[in-house]
């Protein structure tokens, strides 16, 4: 076993965007491309259910997502790919780690506690309005996904710290309970990770409804990128590309010297509709190769649900056998000895 198990899930409830893909995407496939950990990469469709009651949506995403990762050169053979539910070990986990978890401990989840807030300040008479067991939960399904495979790192974003502490408060229990069992996973918080923002200037977020998909057609591409949000300032006069939204993005892509080289032409007063321009050509040249792997994967869906198969029969190949004994731990199995 690697000295390192690095763990990531992606969530399927959306197509990514470019956001996703300076942030989260591109910088998880170097790493698994280094070689140092052993890499385990999931679809986490059961966690799309918390939010998300339209089936279609949830399987083109599914897809989407998929098709992405494999086209920005995620390589199946290099990681373990696969979807979080064709790994019933997974949810089987999930219950036993719910029979040792506190709800105290849910109680205090962010997701939770937001949504109570938000019932309280309007008034309603039950607190709990609209909060489904799934939601509740979520932070054990969450717990379920690490310590199936004894994940030692885990990259997250900061808002999902909190989950990171409650994976290991019940990791802690059940070793407590059964005896030594799990490895306590460490948050793996990228200070550096890029935040796009999106077309309006906030950040690039579905909930915004401000994205750019990361492999929209070229003639989107261009409207969308015409789109971008920007001041009043007439071609000629300079320009600050710190807090231009083009600029972020452009940066996030290009290299030192080509980023240099426009911030030259923002003191020099590009004007923005050469900008922007300026950015869709780049992007486009730079995603074209990989719109095309996308685009042929998307309309092959039967090729991905073999990639993810493959890699499901890898997964569980660790998987059943931790869960067989976590069942001998906790009483569950042949009676006979």
């Amino acid at each position: 076993m690697s000295q390192h198990t690095v763990l990531t899930g992606i969530t399927t409830t959306g197509i990514p965007h470019l956001g996703n893909y300076a942030g989260a995407i591109r910088p998880a496939i170097e790493s698994s491309n280094t070689g140092n950990a052993e890499s385990f990469f999931f679809l986490a469709d059961y966690h799309a259910l918390i939010k998300c009651q339209e089936p279609e949506r949830v399987r083109e995403s599914a897809l989407a997502v998929a098709a992405t990762w494999l086209a920005c050169g995620l390589d199946p053979d290099k990681v373990v790919f696969y979807r979080q539910s064709d790994i019933p070990e997974i949810t089987e986990l999930n219950w036993i780690l719910t029979c040792v978890a506190a709800k105290g401990l849910m109680n205090r989840a962010h997701a939770y506690k937001a949504v109570v807030q938000e019932n309280v300040e309007a008034n309603s008479a039950d607190p709990d309005k609209g909060v489904t067991m799934g939601l509740f939960c979520y932070p054990i399904l969450m717990a379920a996904d690490i310590l199936m495979f004894n994940a030692t790192h885990v990259p997250v974003g900061k808002d999902q710290l909190q989950h990171l502490e409650m994976t290991r408060d019940i990791a802690q229990r059940f070793n407590y309970l059964f005896g030594e069992t799990f490895v306590m996973p460490e948050a793996v918080v990228e200070e550096s990770a890029m935040v796009l923002k999106g077309l309006d200037g906030r950040k690039m977020s579905k909930s915004y409804n401000n994205t750019i998909p990361l492999f929209e057609s070229e003639t989107k591409l261009r409207k969308l990128i015409m789109k971008i949000k920007t001041n009043s300032l007439e071609p000629g006069e300079p320009k600050d590309p710190d807090s231009c939204t083009l600029f972020g993005i452009y940066s996030a892509f290009a290299t030192p010297d080509e980023i240099a080289d426009l911030r030259r032409r923002y003191e020099n007063g590009i004007a923005w509709g050469e900008a922007k321009q300026f950015l869709f050509e780049y992007l486009n040249e730079m995603l074209k190769d990989k719109r095309e792997i996308y685009q042929r994967l998307v309309n092959d869906p039967a090729e991905i649900d073999r990639i993810l198969k493959k890699g499901a029969e890898r997964a569980r190949e660790r998987a059943t056998p931790t869960m067989e004994r976590i069942r001998r731990l906790v009483g569950i199995g042949p009676l006979a000895s």
